[in-house]
């Protein structure tokens, strides 16, 4: 962990950490605002590329003005360190939201399309193409509105970035490396909507071919959608790019017009409101009101665009996190005066995580006993040049130098919870809990692993959910094995991963690895203590170094 700190900004809570660096909650001392201060890991601050791209992301942030995006403050680099300060979005993460109350009405959903639209559309106004559009990088704030976040993996329109993005929501022009477009955006925010609707992805392939496959080829599953909606389905979601629109602010005209027609003229009030009472329910979940557990991060390889892009000036203005901070409180009183038991674990985990991806790929750095063995490609090299911005309220001093276009992210497929390219080593720590007190530990129901993707020539992600019949803390392990056979699992690869979980009855938690040794096919093994009465899960996919005709 790195000991340099941003001057300026008192620490109070460590968000998210990983190999590539952390991310803390902080406050301006000047004016009080809380803000989220992303480092650079210190072992990576002696590789110029790592550095690079980590400035590349701050620019792009910089220039993309945005109610709907989360907006940063400034960039500041010395000898020391790296940091980017951001606004600090209270929310909890569109992922969280649907695990834990499943579909959304059509109004809600609709609402969350049109934010992600309009965050798109201030992108692509400005020449970006964000690629990782999915419900991990959605933050649902406690008014119903939402942000989009992460754009670790951005590129300009027009660019050929090579294969990248999270494989349930890649666009079938995303599989074959074609040029990147706000196209792709689209095709990513519709099948996001897809699973607000029905509480399930468009596609399910067992394996990264047969996603692919179902991707490009596979009718669009618009009859599962209510009927008043199935238009824009099959719009967002058209196998051909030039049948989408061409921009999402075209596809918010469509929008508007469809949920005005079905629902009525105050669709977007309902469903705000509705989105609002669900936030409601989770208080303890926001970052402004949980206490100090340490959560993981994933890690992802910046893709940024060529070529300078400056960082304007930008007036300190801060939101409500105060106020938020106060309402959790009364909530947070309420609950505890009713003895309500409440975990504030898992989604605050995913909203910092969501903001803690870093633009930079390490390599191996065991995390505590329970990171795996990491290692990644090193980035393009270039000469880092330190430009410290202003702090809050001043225009920044030092914009940072050129971008840097995406390194080659080798058909990345990333799984269901990490950023894209290259997605990497998600280093992970064990996080801390804060839950009622469980004398005994509880029945694990189910375990099961879902998402098991390839996100890079060596790296794959996956995700574990757990269910149990208490509250009580258990231990969740994922262990990874390559072999040349289909069906078996073949030689342990790394160090396994052990989680400990407690204060819910459902866990989903998003794993990370490098895989070290060679094979045709990877295979991740979940096991939890107590052990699961339908017993453990495992997954195998073909990896693209092999024939998958």
């Amino acid at each position: 962990m790195s000991t340099w700190a941003v001057p300026g900004y008192a620490e109070s809570l460590e968000l998210g950490a990983g190999a590539s660096g952390r991310v803390v909650l902080a406050v301006h001392q000047e004016t009080g605002v809380a803000v989220a201060v992303k480092y650079l890991s210190e072992s990576l601050l002696t590789r110029p590329g790592f550095v690079y791209d980590f400035r590349a992301e701050a620019r792009l942030l910089g220039g993309l003005e945005s109610p709907y995006v989360t907006g940063l403050y400034e960039y500041v680099e010395s000898p020391h360190g790296a940091a980017i300060v951001m606004e600090l979005v209270d929310g909890v993460s569109l992922r969280t939201l649907l695990a834990r109350h499943g579909p959304l009405d059509p109004e809600a959903a609709l609402v969350i399309l049109k934010g992600s639209l309009l965050g798109l559309a201030d992108a692509h106004r400005i020449g970006v193409v964000h690629r990782d559009y999915k419900p991990e990088n959605v933050l649902v704030v406690p008014d119903g509105s939402s942000k989009l976040v992460d754009f670790g993996i951005a590129v300009d329109s027009g660019t050929s970035a090579g294969v990248a993005g999270t494989p349930s929501y890649m666009s079938p022009e995303q599989w074959t490396g074609a040029p990147a477009s706000p196209a792709a955006d689209v095709y990513a925010a519709t099948a996001t909507f897809f699973e607000c609707l029905t509480g399930h992805k468009p596609y399910s392939g067992d394996n990264f071919a047969e996603l692919a496959l179902q991707h490009v080829e596979a009718p669009v599953p618009a009859e599962e959608a209510p009927e008043a909606v199935r238009a824009l389905v099959r719009r967002g979601l058209a196998k051909d790019a030039a049948e989408r629109p061409a921009q999402a602010e075209e596809f918010v005209t469509e929008l508007e017009a469809v949920a005005g027609t079905a629902y009525g003229h105050d669709w977007e009030e309902r469903g705000r409101g509705r989105l609002a009472a669900l936030v409601a329910l989770l208080p303890l979940l926001l970052p402004s009101a949980h206490s100090a557990p340490r959560t993981t991060t994933d890690t992802a390889r910046t893709v940024l665009p060529q070529g300078p892009r400056p960082v304007p000036a930008r007036s300190w203005l801060p939101g409500r996190p105060g106020m938020l901070v106060s309402v959790a409180a009364v909530i947070l009183g309420v609950l505890l005066t009713y003895g309500i038991p409440m975990n504030p674990g898992t989604a605050a985990q995913q909203a910092a995580q969501a903001l803690a991806t870093t633009s930079a790929q390490p390599d191996a750095e065991p995390a505590g006993t329970t990171a795996p063995t990491s290692s990644a490609s090193p980035s393009p090299t270039s000469t880092a040049s330190g430009s410290p911005s202003s702090p809050p309220g001043q225009s920044p001093t030092g914009p940072a130098t050129p971008g840097n276009d995406e390194p080659p992210a080798s058909a990345t497929s990333a799984g269901e919870e990490t950023t894209t390219p290259t997605a990497g080593t998600g280093s992970t720590a064990t996080p801390t809990t804060a839950s009622p007190p469980s004398p005994t530990a509880p029945a694990v129901k189910a375990v099961a692993v879902s998402g098991f993707s390839q996100t890079g020539p060596t790296t794959a992600t996956a995700t574990i959910d757990v269910t149990t019949d208490g509250t009580g803390p258990i231990s969740i392990t994922a262990s990874w094995f390559t072999s040349n056979a289909a069906g078996q699992l073949g030689a342990a690869d790394g160090a396994p991963q052990t989680f400990t979980r407690s204060g819910a009855t459902t866990y989903s938690i998003t794993v990370d690895h490098t895989f070290q040794n060679t094979g045709c096919y990877w295979s991740i093994y979940a096991a939890t203590d107590p052990g699961a009465a339908g017993g453990d899960a495992s997954q195998q996919l073909l990896t693209r170094r092999c024939d998958i005709r």
